[in-house]
């Protein structure tokens, strides 16, 4: 499975397209317009989210609500587009209109200035307008149908934040995937505790009055992922590895680790290492998760524990200093629109990733044509596993 998305953040629309869906999979555009409103939720969002109410249209590759088999063509509209239609315009337009809400005081953080350097702008909207995280809405569609392929195979996926700018969020122990989504669904901060709710947004609200901005840590869990997927073979088909990558690479992304992750450097081998256990009932399992679900690149059929940490937002409304790119004099950074902080949407992001990473594995795994044969195929190697 692979897909490719493009769009700008004020062009007319955003396009996914996918490949490698199984057919006589079940999907409607609502499935997919859940999660894209689960992105433009949660507490401290800005004046984006209060324009756009994004909506699906599928456009190939599903009839009569089933996928086909054929490349999936996703869109989202940008209803905000109405207003930029002559600063982003296809056709040449007019120097004066060339000016309009040029770019030349790039923003530290963001891709401006490099992306200017790197693709010769002079105008660094173009740089801008691309590496918006509005880019992530399509991999949220994308994610959307990843994780209906991995529902079908009885696998649950949730996400949760548990640092907020510095404040930890304690998790109660022994929650279940399903509980932890349960929970986070119902806190407007996507958090288990749901007594520091209260604390949380006042928080937020402070940091907004100060015109600053925060980051944190997500985490994502994943249940019922079956074991000796990955390989240890080569580097590139390590499958920690691969998601690894998936969750930087999503916008202010800067880390991402598994299980106890950067804490293992503090402990000894003997309190990291997950002892094996086997029943008659479960086959092999491990007395703890210390190691996230991996062992050699491969999941080892536990849960799938994964955190990803997130920079504060770099458009700040008390603006940092920046270069004017014609003077090179001192300037004032430019400010689009910002938000506080957008956690509670990372984290529904990084579920999205972490979807389709987990369906692509699979898929290239095992016989996946159609769906019957990808839940037969499944099926069959959940029983080696067990018996093993």
């Amino acid at each position: 499975m692979r897909y490719l998305t493009a769009g700008e953040s004020h062009g007319p629309r955003l396009t996914a397209i996918l490949e490698g869906v199984p057919a006589g999979l079940s999907l409607t555009a609502e499935d997919i317009n859940f999660d894209l409103k689960r992105r433009q939720g949660g507490y401290g969002r800005g004046g984006r989210m209060k324009i756009e109410s994004d909506q699906v249209e599928i456009t190939s590759g599903v009839r009569h609500g089933k996928t086909t088999g054929a490349p999936i063509t996703l869109h989202v509209i940008n209803k905000d587009h109405q207003k930029w239609l002559d600063i982003m315009a296809v056709e040449d337009v007019e120097d004066k209109v060339k000016l309009k809400r040029r770019i030349k005081h790039p923003r530290p953080g963001h891709a401006d200035l490099v992306g200017g350097m790197k693709y010769r702008f002079d105008d660094l909207r173009n740089s801008l307008e691309r590496s918006s995280a509005r880019e992530t809405t399509m991999r949220v569609a994308v994610g959307a149908v990843a994780k209906r392929i991995l529902a079908e195979l009885d696998i649950e996926i949730a996400n949760h934040v548990v640092v907020f700018g510095g404040k930890e969020i304690v998790i109660p122990d022994g929650l279940t995937v399903s509980q932890i989504r349960d929970l986070a669904a119902q806190s407007e901060v996507s958090i288990v505790n749901q007594e520091r709710e209260k604390e949380i947004k006042a928080y937020i609200d402070q940091i907004k009055k100060d015109g600053d901005t925060i980051g944190g840590v997500v985490e994502t869990v994943v249940g019922g992922v079956p074991a000796g997927l990955g390989s240890y073979v080569q580097w590139d088909r390590k499958l920690d590895g691969r998601l690894a990558q998936a969750v930087v690479s999503i916008n202010a992304f800067k880390g991402v680790e598994f299980g106890v992750g950067f804490q293992a450097g503090h402990l000894k081998g003997s309190q990291v290492m997950d002892e094996i256990l086997w029943s008659e009932e479960e086959g092999y399992t491990r007395r703890t998760n210390n190691l996230g679900g991996f062992e050699g690149g491969m999941t080892n059929g536990q849960t799938l524990v994964i955190r990803g940490v997130m920079k504060p937002i770099p458009t700040l409304y008390k603006p940092l200093m920046s270069v004017d790119m014609d003077t090179h004099e001192p300037y004032k950074a430019t400010v689009e629109r910002s938000d506080p902080t957008a956690l509670p949407a990372a984290g529904v992001v990084m579920e999205s990733v972490v979807a389709t990473v987990l369906a692509t594995e699979i898929l290239e795994k095992f016989s996946s044509d159609n769906m019957e044969e990808l839940k037969a195929a499944v099926g069959s190697h959940r029983d080696f596993v067990k018996r093993f």
